[in-house]
Order: structure tokens, then C-alpha cells, then sequence
């Protein structure tokens, strides 16, 4: 039990202790930077269908803990981008309100996944119609911890195309939450299992997924397939997760 709770807030503290000493570099968020970071092409420079999740910092001392995380798809010969946020303010599911790259104010993203072509074509009628009929989606619906959250809202999309075999970083806080109000049950991949207190507590075990311990929304796990450490605060260290 030591060495667990050593595990789970080891890794916060010295994520916390980075925030104190030297802060997140963003200023003030309500005029941080929200600019593209470069991560995608014009829309019109690229034809073929493309699905991407981006994962950044969240605001503020709740970086310390969590990634707010986003999905971007584009149809084939489409124009446009479209990305969709779920987000504390106004309606919850948020359509273009930002620069599809865009720096989460100030953060840069990271790509989760990244799929392109005909594989993204076919998989793209899933996640919209996740979008479209999403539970949590009236004003007020939102909640920060342990869910539902923007984290909730991502997982809920990559768990309707289990195809692209995704798995969220650990700081993705909100992940977990049991959306489908499902305590238990087998993985969205088809290789494991999961059971979940409501998001609070809860484990996760599969060839896809890892071994994955919930804890008050901290998540400490292992990867086997990609070999990888999960932590809580700081996130994945060792083989990259790929899509």
C-alpha cells in the first residue's frame, strides 16, 4: 500500500513542484496564446480524410494533474477542418470554436492519433455520430472531476471506433468516468476488462489498454504491448502509444 501511494503521489509532487518553480510560461490564459501550432496542413492543401486527437495542457495550477484533449476530422475533398471540444462553458460540445492545432491556451498539443486516407474516411461516420448523440451534452453537464469532462467526451468517440486500437495518456483525467453508465464490462478494443466507481476508483486490464489502476482520477498503469509507464501527473514515459 506504501509503495502504491508512493507511485500515485510521487510523480504528482514532482509535477506540482515543476508548475511552482517555473510555472507554465502562458501568462495570463484569458489572452494566452490560441494560434495554430503547425501540427496540420491547410485543409484545402491536403484531399484525403483525416481523423486526429490532440491532447495539451489544461489552464493554469490543473495542468499539474490533467491533458484537455479534442478530436479533428475531415472528410475526403473537404475544405475544412472541424474540431469538436467538450468544455466547462456555454453548451458543452463545442464545434470550431478553435483553431483545429491550435496551442490550448498558451499549450501546445500533441498528436494521440493520427489517421489518414481511406482508413479515416471509413471510421469518420462513427465518431460524428457519436458527437451527434453524445448523453452529456445540455448546459451544465459538464464536471471537471471525475466527469463527464472533455477526456470523457474523446474516449467516448475513440470507443465507438475500436479499430484504431487509441488508448488517451493517463493524465487525460476524466477518461474512466463510466459514461455509458456501465460500471463494468469488456474493453472498447475487445481485448481486456474494465470496472469503474463511478470514476473515482476503478482498473482497467487488456492487451490494448495495459494494465491501468484509477485513483481518484490519477491513473498509474503499465504497457506491455508498446512498453511504456503510465503516471499520474506526468504521464506516458517509454514506447510512444501510436493509433
Amino acid at each position: 500500500m506504501i509503495l502504491f501511494l508512493l507511485l500515485i503521489f510521487l510523480p504528482i509532487a514532482m509535477s506540482a513542484g515543476r508548475y511552482y518553480l517555473r510555472g507554465d510560461g502562458r501568462g495570463n490564459w484569458q489572452t494566452a496564446d490560441r494560434s495554430s501550432a503547425g501540427l496540420l496542413p491547410p485543409a484545402s492543401a491536403n484531399p484525403d480524410a483525416l481523423i486526429r486527437v490532440f491532447a495539451a495542457r489544461t489552464v493554469r495550477w490543473r495542468s499539474i494533474f490533467a491533458v484537455h484533449t479534442w478530436i479533428v476530422v475531415k472528410e475526403k475533398g473537404a475544405a475544412t477542418y472541424s474540431r469538436y471540444d467538450y468544455t466547462a462553458w456555454g453548451d458543452p460540445v463545442r464545434s470550431n470554436g478553435f483553431a483545429p492545432d491550435g496551442r490550448w491556451f498558451g499549450a501546445l498539443p500533441e498528436t494521440v492519433v493520427a489517421v489518414d486516407g481511406a482508413r479515416a474516411e471509413a471510421l469518420i461516420p462513427k465518431i460524428r455520430a457519436v458527437i451527434e448523440n453524445y448523453k452529456f451534452r445540455a448546459y451544465g453537464d459538464y464536471s471537471a472531476w471525475p466527469g463527464p469532462n472533455s477526456n470523457t467526451f474523446v474516449q467516448a468517440a475513440l470507443d465507438a471506433v475500436p479499430e484504431l486500437r487509441a488508448v488517451l495518456p493517463p493524465t487525460a483525467i476524466g477518461k474512466d468516468f463510466p459514461y455509458s453508465g456501465r460500471w463494468a464490462g469488456i474493453t472498447a478494443s475487445g481485448t481486456g476488462l474494465y470496472a469503474s466507481l463511478s470514476g473515482y476508483l476503478g482498473m482497467t486490464i487488456g492487451w490494448v489498454e495495459g494494465v491501468e489502476i484509477n485513483f481518484l482520477g490519477a491513473v498509474l498503469g503499465l504497457d506491455i504491448r508498446r512498453p511504456a509507464l503510465k503516471l499520474p501527473g506526468i504521464g506516458r514515459l517509454g514506447v510512444a502509444a501510436g493509433a
